[in-house]
Order: C-alpha cells, then sequence, then structure tokens
C-alpha cells in the first residue's frame, strides 16, 4: 500500500499543482504541506491539526478522506509500541464473591438497558414519519411571465416557448448557484442576470436572476427569477441581432485579431456579465474550448467541426480557444445587449485566444481578445 505522503505527492502532481498553488488554493501553511508530503507529523503542534489539515488536504485532492485517515491511524499504533505487561495476561485476583456479584449487576443493567430499547421502538413506531420534500416542477409560458420563486435543490421549471418545451433543473447550490439544461449549466452569481438561448437559434430568450441565496447553504434554497424577453433585446446599437453573420449589412465593425501576445478591447462596464461565444463553422476545422476561472467548469471540450455546424458558448468570466483552422470559425460575442463579430486569425492558420474580462486600474472592466503566443 503506497504511504500517506506518496499518495499526496502523486495526486498533486497529477493535477499539475505546485506545493505554493495548495497552499494557496487551501489555506494551509505551506511547511505543513510539505510536512504531510514527508510523513514528519513532529512538526504539527497537535494530532488534531494533523487530523484536520490530512482532511482538507485530502479532500482538495478528490481523494478518499476516510481512507487517509484511517491508513494514518494504522501508522500512529504501529509507531507507539504497547508495553511486554500489557499484553501479558494475568489472571484477576479479586474474591469469588465480588466477581459473582458484578455478573449479578451487569446482568441487571443488561436486562434495564434491553426493555428501554425496547420502549423506544415501540415510540419511535408510533411516531409519525419524517416530512420529506419532493422537488417542485414550476411552468413558465407567455401567459405566467415572469416566475419568481424560492427553488431547492431538485426543483425545476419548465420553459413553453414556440410550442416546444424546455427544462431547467437547480443542480447545485454553493458559493454559486448552478442550473442544468439540456445543453450545459448555467452557473449565477448573486444579483447578476444570465441571458439564456434556450432553443439555440441565436436568439437569447430568457433571462435569469438570483437574488437570494446563502453561500454553502443549500438547505434555505435560492430566490430565482425567470422571465421570457423578446429577442430584440439583444441587439446591438446598430439593429444586428445575434446570428447575423460578420459582414453583413448594417452588422457591427468585427473587431481584428490580435498579434500573438497582446490583447484588443471588445467592450467595457462597470462591472463584468455573463456572455456567449456564438461560432459558426465555413469549413474543417478542429476547435477546442475551455471554460476559465470557474470551479464546476473547468474540463476542456473538443470537437472536429464541418461546413455549416454552429456552436454556443456560455460563460461567466473568460473562455479559451485553440482552433486549426481558424479563418473557418466566424465567432461573434454576445453580452449585454451587443453583438461583435471577433475575427481569430487567417485560413490554415492555428491559433489559441483567450476571450475575458478583466478589471483595469480606474475600477471599470473590459471584455478583451488575447491571443497567446504559438
Amino acid at each position: 500500500m503506497r504511504n500517506i505522503g506518496g499518495l499526496l505527492s502523486a495526486a498533486r502532481k497529477d493535477r499539475g499543482l505546485s506545493v505554493d498553488d495548495v497552499a494557496r488554493e487551501t489555506n494551509i501553511a505551506r511547511k505543513y504541506i510539505v510536512a504531510l508530503e514527508s510523513e514528519d507529523f513532529i512538526v504539527f503542534p497537535a494530532e488534531a491539526y494533523i487530523l484536520g489539515f490530512l482532511k482538507n488536504y485530502g479532500e482538495f485532492l478528490g481523494l478518499d478522506k476516510k481512507l487517509l485517515l484511517d491508513q494514518y491511524r494504522a501508522v500512529r499504533i504501529q509507531e507507539q509500541p504497547s508495553p511486554m505487561k500489557e499484553l501479558l495476561y494475568t489472571p484477576p485476583r479479586l474474591p469469588r464473591i465480588l466477581i459473582t456479584g458484578g455478573i449479578v449487576v451487569c446482568a441487571v443493567a443488561l436486562v434495564f438497558f434491553a426493555a428501554f430499547f425496547i420502549l423506544n421502538m415501540v415510540r419511535g413506531r408510533a411516531r409519525p414519519e419524517a416530512f420529506v420534500r419532493k422537488p417542485v416542477e414550476y411552468f413558465l409560458n407567455v401567459n405566467n411571465n415572469p416566475l419568481e420563486q424560492r427553488f431547492f435543490i431538485g426543483d425545476s421549471v419548465l420553459v413553453s416557448l414556440n410550442d416546444a418545451e424546455y427544462r431547467l433543473e437547480l443542480a447545485h447550490l454553493g458559493e454559486l448557484v448552478t442550473l442544468s439544461t439540456p445543453d450545459e449549466n448555467v452557473v449565477l452569481d448573486m444579483n447578476r442576470e444570465a441571458l439564456l438561448d434556450v432553443n439555440n437559434d441565436g436568439l437569447p430568450e430568457l433571462h435569469i436572476t438570483a437574488s437570494d441565496f446563502s453561500e454553502n447553504k443549500p438547505g434555505v434554497g435560492a430566490q430565482l427569477r425567470f422571465e421570457l424577453g423578446a429577442p430584440q433585446a439583444a441587439q446591438t446599437a446598430s439593429g444586428v441581432a445575434p446570428g447575423t453573420a460578420p459582414g453583413a449589412a448594417g452588422a457591427a465593425a468585427p473587431i481584428a485579431a490580435p498579434a500573438p501576445g497582446s490583447a484588443v478591447t471588445i467592450w467595457t462596464g462597470n462591472n463584468p456579465y455573463p456572455f456567449t461565444l456564438q461560432a459558426s463553422f465555413q469549413g474543417y476545422c478542429m476547435f477546442r474550448w475551455e471554460i476559465l476561472r470557474e470551479a464546476n467548469r473547468q474540463n476542456r471540450n473538443e470537437r472536429y467541426f464541418v461546413k455549416g455546424d454552429e456552436l454556443n458558448i456560455q460563460a461567466q468570466n473568460g473562455v479559451r480557444l485553440w482552433m486549426s483552422n481558424a479563418g473557418q470559425a466566424r465567432i461573434q460575442a454576445i453580452g449585454g445587449g451587443r453583438v461583435v463579430p471577433l475575427e481569430m486569425g487567417g485560413a490554415g492558420e492555428v491559433v489559441v485566444v483567450d476571450v475575458y474580462w478583466r478589471r483595469g486600474e480606474d475600477g471599470r472592466y473590459a471584455f478583451v481578445q488575447s491571443r497567446l503566443e504559438s
């Protein structure tokens, strides 16, 4: 069996993390992380610190906390030798009458506790069963708009739009609110509005806001508001709706592709807000995308697209894009009532681009497109 330190070190390296990365993310001092991985337990002021840090570190790395703690206790037991006199059996020297009296007392106590246990079982059966809340499904349509309710995990809303129905479910309540949809998850922060294109027509029809929830307290639920809005609300000032091809009559001027290692500003705002990157493909293109700075959406996606394919990527903070044939991907950014075409690169060009919110020295936020060095 691998030792505790080896398990921790291997799991950390598998995730590509340094000791300093772990210290920053877990708030555990660097010397204690090093001590755990080297099994130098004498560094800790008390065993409670060892158990607490071992539990937190294992949970952060996705390891089995119980297995780690059991293995630590086994190591500690092996390190504490038992005196030989405690291992040898010494027959009792009490008088026979005291031994007999003790047996009688134990028997009486056993009968008493058995009667008490049986009585509690009978009383427990007579009690009504505890109430278990069942998930609730709400309905949203043009006649019931907007919808605002307190949602709990498992509750859902069925959105009726153009003779079709789309279901959204409250999947997780932690530091943020997570809604599952047929296509992908929607992540909400307090009082931040998310625009959702429920039918994938390029027009965000549904406005979602989380106005009241307690971080990491799923039992209190979250106050959510769903409102069906006119697609025109997502148009640009020039009147170009999402889905308009770059270069079409009246379309906003596209943002030129930045040079490698540089960035260009797409738009600015007082606060960051959710956005959508809409991609339409004009030919063959190997395309990867990764959501940035969202703890529960850090996986990388990769697909091979052909002419006519489309893709919508929704994010809160930023997205990293990798394209093997950048000229075949037409991409536009949608957010805050704006639609701006983005140029990524030329035909046959391999590029890596970050599109994200960045805070400036004046406290305002800039939504930028940055091209990474090849």
